[in-house]
């Protein structure tokens, strides 16, 4: 089976977007033509050197309101965290006080309005699941008209699962809520152009756009990069930055011998014999934050030329078609990665950032330092380590007890502010007042739960 019909009726029947359908069976044709999309190291090339945010900071140094007033920021809004126990939006967490990712998001827009006089303009890409419990917690924005769907919210796409023995659309009579998933960030390009957004921003004098993940604190509009970004006139510019031995598993960036193109390879498209030198650091020095600047126009061009779609290299994932139940169906779930774009933009470039600029909340580690004094308030709306940390953030290790939101519940909350690394194992709650020092690890191995008392911990292992 390799006709793509059923998928185009099935898409059409559920209002999929026509930029979302080329997107799609492009990616089925690839999977059918058992395209691997392999990216050999023979093929490419390091980066070796990339202008920096330091660099550039001595020719920018504040916002100009007619660049702000031609920019929009958009928040990759389509997660439901539930790898940390969630089953709403992510960004409606609150990750410092009653704050949460939205408020952050929109106290940033609001500083940015107010000192430059420039209308910063805000959209949030939000998905099926999370898109009526954000609507509903920005209903108390409407003054800054940043509360309806027209306002603020442009709808990622949604596309059929693979029935992997047949490769036609998967089946399941009893949820048809599964034969669908989300595909993947990469769908930015088909949703602002199917949506309509595109044209509009473009109408209302919108040249740049700004796009991170709703979850990184760290990505906030940097007047230096903006700057840089349209006094460059280049079409695309992704964030990067220096990758760790933690990161070697992740994608980085390359360039492609046969036309000096960037490109980013993932470990998916990497040959076997090639890991050893895709995970040495050493040698691809970069990896994508996952923001990017992106010239609104030169996007709309390259949708033009290649026929309503952006050509990104295609992700299979293989799961079944209900994630919950192993013994269900076997399907492929297509997916692509809005950072791919940049070997479809000639002229694209990269800029190194400070590993500051990239601090998303993935696990309740991450998100128990932001909740302590190690983080703070800044008057401009972001939450970032205070000065006394010179960049540096604590390093926190909970065990399995504490995977999912609600464990954080009741924990309590020390100070780190002074800390190199706290570890957790076992259940435990902090008393007030309990500041930690250094390296300081809490152990407890029995089950019930053990009270850390006030007081401070310094450079040690206290056995509960």
């Amino acid at each position: 089976m390799s006709d793509f019909t059923l998928f185009r009726e099935k898409m059409e029947q559920a209002n999929v977007c026509e930029a979302a359908i080329k997107s799609f069976e492009r990616n089925y044709q690839a999977l059918v033509n058992e395209d691997t999309g392999m990216i050999p190291e023979e093929s490419i090339s390091p980066v070796r050197e990339l202008p920096t945010l330091d660099s550039i900071s001595a020719d920018f140094t504040a916002f100009d309101p007619g660049l702000l007033a031609q920019t929009v920021v958009i928040k990759l809004n389509g997660g439901l965290g539930t790898s940390m126990g969630l089953q709403k939006a992510k960004s409606l967490l609150p990750v410092k006080g009653d704050l949460t990712f939205l408020d952050v998001i929109v106290n940033q827009i609001s500083y940015l309005r107010e000192h430059t006089g420039a209308e910063v303009k805000c959209l949030l890409m939000n998905s099926f699941s999370t898109s009526q419990g954000t609507l509903e917690h920005m209903e108390q924005y409407e003054d800054l008209n940043l509360a309806a769907a027209e306002d603020v919210e442009m709808m990622q796409n949604q596309v059929p699962k693979i029935d992997a023995n047949t490769l036609a659309p998967a089946e399941h009579p009893d949820n048809p809520s599964l034969e669908w998933c989300p595909p993947g960030h990469g769908d930015l390009y088909a949703a602002i152009e199917g949506s309509g957004w595109l044209d509009k921003l473009l109408s209302q004098g919108i040249k740049y756009a700004f796009v991170s993940n709703a979850d990184n604190l760290g990505a906030i509009l940097e007047p230096n990069i903006l700057s840089h970004f349209a006094k460059s006139d280049n079409p695309f510019l992704m964030e990067v930055t220096h990758r760790t031995e933690a990161d070697k598993k992740g994608g980085h960036l390359a360039v492609r011998n046969a036309d000096s193109q960037l490109l980013l390879r993932e470990v998916a498209q990497c040959p076997e014999d090639d890991l050893k030198h895709f995970q040495n650091i050493g040698i691809h020095q970069f990896f994508n934050t996952n923001s990017l600047w992106i010239r609104l126009d030169s996007l709309k061009e390259a949708l033009e030329q290649h026929d309503g779609l952006i050509p990104l290299p295609m992700i299979t994932s293989s799961k079944t078609v209900d994630p919950r139940d192993k013994k269900s169906a076997a399907v492929y779930q297509l997916e692509v990665a809005m950072g791919a774009a940049i070997e479809c933009f000639p002229e694209a470039s990269a800029i190194c950032v400070p590993r500051s600029r990239f601090a998303p909340v993935k696990t309740t580690s991450d998100l128990f330092a932001l909740r302590t004094d190690a983080y703070e308030t800044k008057s401009d709306g972001r939450i970032a380590l205070i000065r006394a940390r010179d960049s540096k953030p604590p390093i926190v290790s909970l065990s399995d007890e504490y995977k999912l939101v609600d464990s954080l519940e009741g924990l309590g909350t020390p100070s780190l502010k002074d800390a190199v690394s706290i570890s957790i194992n076992g259940p435990v709650r902090f008393a007030e007042n309990v500041k930690i020092k250094g390296d300081v690890s809490f152990i407890n191995e029995e089950k019930s739960t053990k009270w850390i008392a006030s007081g401070t911990y310094e450079d040690e292992t206290i056995t509960l």
